[in-house]
Parts: C-alpha cells; sequence; structure tokens
C-alpha cells in the first residue's frame, strides 16, 4: 500500500509511514525546490508528528534547503505563512481528519498545490533516491501571531453572539477560542486542550455522529451555534442553535449567497454535493462547476477559474479572497452571516431544502476489487437507463436522481452516495446498488435503506 496518494502523502505511523520515509521525502522535496530554496514546514499536534517533522526538516537541510521552521500549527496557517510570497514552498505534517494512528505531509511548491503529477514526480524521486547534495540551515518562524491578526483584522462582531469551540483537541486547539474572542464574541470551549491521541472525538468532524457532545453543549449554554474542526484545522462543520448538525451543502450555499451578492462567479464543489449547491449557484447568476472529490482537485480548479467560493461535502471551503481553504475564516464568516440576520442558523438552514440523499457511505474495499465494484455500478446503466459519467469514479444520472460509487483518496475504501427526489426513489437506486455490489458493501446500504423507512 503505497503512501503516495491523490492530492497528499499519509499512512499509518510507524508500519506505512516511518521516520526513514519521512527524512528521504525531505530529500525527495528538497530536489524539487530550487537551488538554496526556502520552504516553511509545521505540524499537526499528533503524537508521531514531532519525530516525523524532525526527519522531514533533515532530510531538507541535507538537500540544501532554507528552512522555516513554523512550529505545530493549523495547515491554515501554513497556508498564509506561504501567501506572502517569501518561501519556495511548504508541508505539514498532518494526517487531517484521519485516526490518531495515521500521519503524512500535506505540501506546495510554490502557491500550487499538490497535483497527481507532482506525487508522481516525487514518489520517482524518492524510489530512486535522486536526491542533491547540499548543506541547507534551520530558522525558527512565529506565524500564529500574524496568522491570528489577519483574522481579527478582517473580522469584527456585528452583535454579541455566543459560540461553541470544538477543536477536537487538534490543531486549532490553542487558535479558535482567542480569534473568536479577539473578533468580540462569548466563546465556550470544547475539547481545546491539544493532544494528539484524541482522546475524546474523532478528528472527523464531518462523521456527524462524533458531535454529540458540540451539540449537547450548544443547546446546554444557549450558544447561537457550534463549530467543529477537524484534527489540522482546514475544514469545519457547524452545529446550528437547536444542536442539530448543519449539512456541508447548506452551510456552502450559505457561503454562496452571501458572497456572489456583489458578484457573481463561478462556484466549484466535489460532484457528490447535493443538487442544492447547484441550484443556489444558479440563482445568484453564477455558474456552477462540479469537480472529482479530493483537496488538490477542488482548489486547483478554484483557483484556475476564479471562484469567489469553493466548497467540499467534506468540509473544505475556500475562499477567493484567500486563495485557499481555512476553516477558521469559514467559522468567522458564518459568524457575519449571522450577525447580519435577524434569523437563528437554524432557520436559515431548514429554508435551505435538499432533496433526500444518502451521507456518505464508506465501506472498506482492498485496492485490487476497486475497480470491480466500479465496474459493477456502471454495469446498471445496461438494465436501468440513465447517463455515465467519469469525472471521479462512476455516477449514473438519472431523470429524478443519481448515485456515485468512488475510489477514497486517503484510505483503502470506497464511497457510495445517492439523492432522489423522493425517499422511495433513493431507497430505491440503494436497492439497485445493494444487489450488484458484495457483502458488506451492499449490507452497509441495505441497512441505511431500512433505517430510512
Amino acid at each position: 500500500m503505497s503512501i503516495f496518494k491523490d492530492c497528499d502523502i499519509r499512512g499509518v505511523y510507524p508500519a506505512e509511514l516511518s521516520v526513514d520515509d519521512a527524512y528521504r521525502i525531505g530529500r525527495g522535496l528538497g530536489a524539487m525546490l530550487p537551488s538554496g530554496g526556502v520552504m516553511r514546514v509545521g505540524g499537526d499536534v499528533r503524537l508521531s508528528t514531532p519525530e516525523l517533522k524532525a526527519e522531514l526538516i533533515r532530510g531538507l537541510v541535507d538537500s540544501g534547503v532554507r528552512v522555516e521552521d513554523l512550529g505545530t500549527i493549523p495547515t491554515p496557517a501554513m497556508y498564509y505563512a506561504l501567501s506572502g510570497g517569501k518561501a519556495d514552498g511548504g508541508a505539514t505534517v498532518t494526517a487531517s481528519h484521519n485516526p490518531p494512528e495515521y500521519n503524512g505531509v500535506k505540501f506546495m511548491l510554490g502557491h500550487e498545490p499538490a497535483s497527481r503529477e507532482t506525487i508522481s514526480r516525487l514518489k520517482d524521486i524518492v524510489e530512486r533516491r535522486d536526491f542533491p547534495k547540499g548543506k541547507g540551515s534551520v530558522a525558527r518562524v512565529d506565524i500564529l501571531p500574524a496568522y491570528r491578526a489577519s483574522l481579527v483584522k478582517r473580522f469584527g462582531a456585528r452583535r454579541p453572539l455566543r459560540v461553541v469551540v470544538d477543536a477536537g483537541n487538534g490543531a486549532m486547539s490553542g487558535v479558535a477560542p482567542s480569534v473568536f474572542r479577539s473578533v468580540g464574541y462569548q466563546v465556550e470551549e470544547l475539547f481545546c486542550e491539544e493532544d494528539g491521541a484524541f482522546p475524546n472525538r474523532s478528528p472527523n468532524p464531518a462523521e456527524y455522529e462524533h458531535l454529540s457532545a458540540l451539540c449537547a453543549r450548544v443547546v446546554g449554554t444557549g450558544a447561537d451555534f457550534g463549530v467543529a474542526f477537524d484534527g489540522d484545522g482546514d475544514r469545519v462543520v457547524f452545529v446550528d442553535n437547536l444542536g442539530r448538525p448543519v449539512l456541508n451543502e447548506k452551510s456552502l450555499v450559505l457561503f454562496i449567497r452571501h458572497l456572489l451578492r456583489s458578484r457573481a462567479t463561478p462556484v466549484v464543489y466535489d460532484q457528490k454535493s447535493s443538487s442544492v449547491v447547484r441550484k443556489a449557484t444558479l440563482e445568484m447568476g453564477g455558474a456552477p462547476m462540479p469537480e472529482r472529490s479530493g483537496h488538490a482537485f477542488i482548489k486547483r480548479r478554484f483557483l484556475e477559474v476564479g471562484a469567489a467560493v469553493a466548497g467540499e461535502v467534506s468540509g473544505h471551503f475556500f475562499f477567493g479572497e484567500l486563495g485557499y481553504d481555512d476553516g477558521l475564516f469559514a467559522a468567522l464568516m458564518m459568524a457575519d452571516i449571522l450577525g447580519s440576520s435577524d434569523q437563528p442558523l437554524s432557520e436559515l438552514a431548514d429554508a435551505i431544502v435538499c432533496p433526500p440523499v444518502t451521507p456518505d457511505l464508506r465501506v472498506a474495499c482492498p485496492y485490487a476489487q476497486q475497480q470491480d465494484w466500479l465496474d459493477r455500478i456502471e454495469a446498471l446503466s445496461q438494465t436501468h437507463p440513465c447517463k455515465v459519467l467519469h469525472l471521479d469514479g462512476v455516477r449514473l444520472e438519472f431523470e429524478d436522481g443519481w448515485m456515485l460509487m468512488r475510489k477514497s483518496v486517503t484510505a483503502e475504501q470506497v464511497t457510495f452516495r445517492a439523492e432522489a427526489d423522493t425517499v422511495k426513489r433513493l431507497n430505491e437506486l440503494c436497492a439497485w446498488a445493494a444487489d450488484v455490489l458484495p457483502e458488506p458493501a451492499g449490507a452497509v446500504l441495505r441497512n441505511w435503506a431500512a433505517e430510512q423507512a
């Protein structure tokens, strides 16, 4: 199983991603930078991060790179550190939303997100050990004060909202509460102590069942809303004032309506998003642009078309004024939206009516079998007339709904999602897929449909 994924480097530590791997990755990245180049490097709070980060930096230095060590930071702070144009690249040691036993490296060369081609080139350099010789240096740079200040300068509380900040013990723990307070909001902290074992909830807030404590705290404190960050702080999920998770597509719709009022631009979103995103974009005069799932794919398209906003079902929200995604920026913008509205988040979200749609139904599937599973879904088009798309995996589009199966870019699994005009039709689509897939995938789809009956 390769640690070199479509959008980044990731694997279980130390079985798949070791300190030796981190050193060689540093050497390889050094080969891809200009001679004597500068790379800014940070890391999240995972227990394995300090050791992996130290070896990544050592590898960069041994390839002649001048490293600026940003310390422990959320990933958006690394993007901010690169926005000034004084570095040739950046990297952060993180496994984002994955479980605690994982770790990895997200990197950028220049201002471009890592692409399949970039990662393939790095993999080739590492495997051939085609490393430059040199002696770089390391300097400590504290970017967090400037990052915090930029957010406080951008936002101001329109009215004194109360927000519950759930950092999930991740990299936003020491950043998000202080920024919200500095902007002028009342803050209730939840799981805001850094702990790379993630003892209180999963680092992935997009799986809404992990947010029960946040939902209860919002209701218990009478807060206006809650925010939950992932492990490295580039994703965010919202909870309304009634203690209900807000579907990420609905959050994206609120951003679309807010940001396209003054200037209609394209909106980029992953193709498994609810059709409500396309509808909202058209209503605001924008151009809907579906893209394959994956941070790098969405970001590249978002930058290419000059979109004011882009988003993923996973909780990544990208903003044109930044040029990247930032969970804390998104949370502050949601506060801005609520502050300028006379409606609570529950009413704003309920007014956005989504057709019946499944969540991401993820099933473990060995890499060797994944294409066979996709072929089985595509074969349904032979008996059920539909349009077949291959933007990412296999998507079947019917007059009254769609289904999608795709390979995960971060784990050895496939993801199924479907939407239809009615619950009955949605359950029928799930049943068709369940009948052609091997177990346990078929059971996962049938069980979900049964729960909706």
